[in-house]
């Protein structure tokens, strides 16, 4: 697919916004499902986007900064990934699979960067001390901008790189079974992102509507939204028969009730 200069300009925008959310972590456009469909409707294939950011957030749930410890990057992976799928033509499994080793470079380019804005946090820190607030702003929106560079920078040099030849021959010339092999790996992580997220949620008591849904989805023929309906109505009717959480309503209206007799009585 040829990649015209108005999808390229586009895409440096959303790599700006992606590189800028993946610090803030507040309207979470650096996630894999947002970003891979986002750069899949400029590229003209939203479905194909679609599919890869909801296999690469499966893959990314375990991934999260704990203290110092920083995560792979899913952010420049979405983005190339999908580039690479749509604009270079090849097979989503193989854009999936290259995924993982793209998640760690942008995980090194993310510690580099970090590491050079701790120059400039000090700076804000030397502005603050004179109460110079225009400054203050100024360094934080460069602190951004730097982010936004991480990952904007890297995918506009693939872009322009996706359309030689040579990388092209390279992309084709990997065998078969190392991407089949990184494909499978990565659908590990997947059920090992699955499980952490479990772990951390610690509902041994839902555990038996998992088992189920397994059951029901490895025994039959039905799809994502007849399962996705199942599993909101199960839901609806626990909550209708648990306890936990019609007991407070119960409670008050055995208060209001007994009140009533109250005051009738007196």
């Amino acid at each position: 697919m040829k990649i015209n200069t108005l999808q390229i300009c586009f895409i440096f925008l959303v790599s700006l916004i992606v590189g800028i959310g993946s610090v803030l972590d507040e309207f979470q456009f650096h996630r894999p499902l947002i970003a891979c469909t986002l750069i899949g409707y400029i590229l003209g294939d939203i479905k194909t986007g679609f599919i890869i950011g909801g296999t690469l957030e499966m893959i990314s749930l375990g991934w999260m900064n704990v203290g110092a410890a920083i995560a792979p990057d899913a952010a420049l992976a979405s983005i190339i990934s999908t580039i690479l799928v749509i604009g270079g033509g090849q097979k989503i499994g193989s854009g999936i699979a290259l995924a993982i080793p793209l998640a760690a470079i942008g995980q090194i380019l993310t510690i580099i960067f970090r590491t050079l804005t701790i120059l400039i946090q000090h700076t804000a820190d030397n502005f603050a001390k004179k109460n110079n607030l225009k400054l203050i702003s100024f360094i934080h929106i460069l602190a951004l901008i730097i982010q936004a560079m991480r990952i904007a920078i890297p995918s506009l040099i693939f872009i322009f790189s996706i359309k030689s030849p040579s990388i092209n021959n390279i992309l084709n010339s990997i065998p078969e079974n190392i991407t089949t092999g990184l494909n499978i790996s990565g659908g590990f992580i997947v059920v090992v992102g699955y499980a952490m997220v479990i772990n951390m949620m610690k509902a041994k008591y839902l555990m038996p509507f998992f088992y189920a849904g397994f059951v029901i989805s490895a025994f039959t023929n039905f799809n994502l939204v007849a399962l996705g309906i199942l599993g909101t109505v199960m839901a609806i009717i626990y909550i209708q028969l648990n306890p936990k959480y019609y007991k407070n309503k119960y409670f008050k209206y055995n208060n209001i009730k007994n009140n009533n007799i109250d005051n009738e009585l007196d």
